[in-house]
């Protein structure tokens, strides 16, 4: 018998659809619910390593995934200068094992769908526009009011919501979340015949100018700058922005830009980071993904992480006979140090070009390839 018979799920992103269809399709009765009034998803595009990749054939939606995607095995890096010089081609290390890409770029939204149907295929019964307003729990179980005035008990609830966590706060987690002093431009365009892989560029106007294929005609591109308050500007604005940036980009960036024309395509965010030290539950309630950790996009690896969180704990809900302090002191063991490890690479990347330090890039990217090729 497993610990848990039915379980709420707070959140329907990465880790949130993925906690439900690995529990669902072993017959837990799932509830997953979303504040937003339907499947959507920030962003334009995401970058998805082979880790990743690995985590969503595990859930058995890599082939309609990979059929949306762009798969890809190297890394280019052009120089900032007028021709857009390609400097070297590097062969990524294929993290989620040698039958599968090494990177893969994908629409959002496009990611968001898969998931959230192969929720329902496997038995979740997922409802969106719906929101907790208390949590109340027992040595037995935890009661949930809903905002329509609803309620339901469950074994378990997990907080997926996030990195500004309703369910975190209400559990009494405090944590603190804050900018890496970096901000990030991304824009959803039309892809060029050139552009078969992600090339970066260092330098410029710019801390990082790179584009990822997401599909056979898309892309994304984004610019990455001090972090700044740009949320007074008009997408237009927001546009003349960005091609702005742009202009100091060449190579195939010339033909990036000038198919740059769609305000709606563009958003700005900022690089945020937060590690949860300590058990990541209180009692039966417990975050996964954003909640419980979050690092810029330096590594690729915030899908990956949520993934990966997923596969451990729907993994001890089920090989554990009741919901103790042995099964979370076991989750967070397993989860917290590899998390811990993948955000605090991800912003010293971000530290070391803010601070215009050479770093050992190489070093460290072997040392998280290498941490990321083992299975949670």
């Amino acid at each position: 018998m497993t610990a848990v018979q039915s379980v709420l799920v707070v959140g329907a992103g990465a880790a949130g659809t993925a906690t439900a269809i690995l529990l669902a399709e072993q017959g837990v009765s799932v509830d997953l619910i979303d504040i937003k009034p339907d499947v959507s998803a920030l962003g334009s595009g995401i970058t998805l390593q082979g880790n990743a990749l690995r985590g969503l054939r595990d859930l058995g939606v890599w082939d309609a995934a990979s059929s949306r995607g762009y798969a890809f095995d190297t890394l280019g890096l052009r120089a900032p200068d007028p021709n857009g010089t390609l400097l070297v081609e590097l062969t990524d290390v294929r993290t989620g094992g040698q039958d599968l890409p090494a990177t893969m770029g994908m629409y959002r939204p496009d990611l968001a769908r898969i998931l959230v149907d192969r929720a329902v295929e496997a038995g979740a019964k997922v409802r969106f526009g719906t929101s907790c307003t208390a949590l109340v729990q027992d040595e037995t179980g935890v009661d949930v009011t809903f905002a329509d005035g609803s309620s339901g008990r469950y074994d378990v609830v997990v907080g997926a919501d996030g990195v500004r966590s309703w369910t975190r706060t209400e559990v009494g987690i405090d944590l603190e979340t804050h900018s890496t002093g970096m901000g990030i431009w991304r824009i959803f365009a039309p892809r060029p015949e050139s552009v078969t892989r992600t090339d970066l560029v260092y330098g410029g106007p710019c801390y990082i100018a790179g584009y990822c294929p997401t599909g056979e005609d898309t892309l994304y591109a984004y610019l990455v700058e001090d972090a700044q308050d740009r949320s007074a500007l008009t997408p237009d604005e927001s546009l003349a922005v960005m091609r702005d940036l742009a202009e100091a980009y060449h190579g195939p960036w010339d033909e990036i830009r000038e198919s740059m024309t769609d305000p709606a395509r563009v958003n700005y965010t900022w690089f945020e980071t937060h590690v949860l030290e300590g058990p990541w539950n209180r009692g039966r309630v417990v975050v996964i993904g954003d909640a419980a950790h979050t690092c810029p996009p330096t590594l690729a690896q915030g899908a990956a992480q949520a993934l990966e969180d997923a596969t451990v704990l729907a993994e001890l809900l089920l090989a554990h006979d009741e919901v103790s302090e042995g099964l979370w002191s076991e989750f967070t063991d397993r989860r917290q140090t590899r998390a811990s490890e993948v955000v605090a690479a991800s912003v010293q990347l971000g530290q070391w070009l803010l601070d215009h330090e050479q770093g050992d890039v190489p070093a460290l990217m072997a040392r998280i390839a290498h941490l990321l090729s083992e299975r949670p």
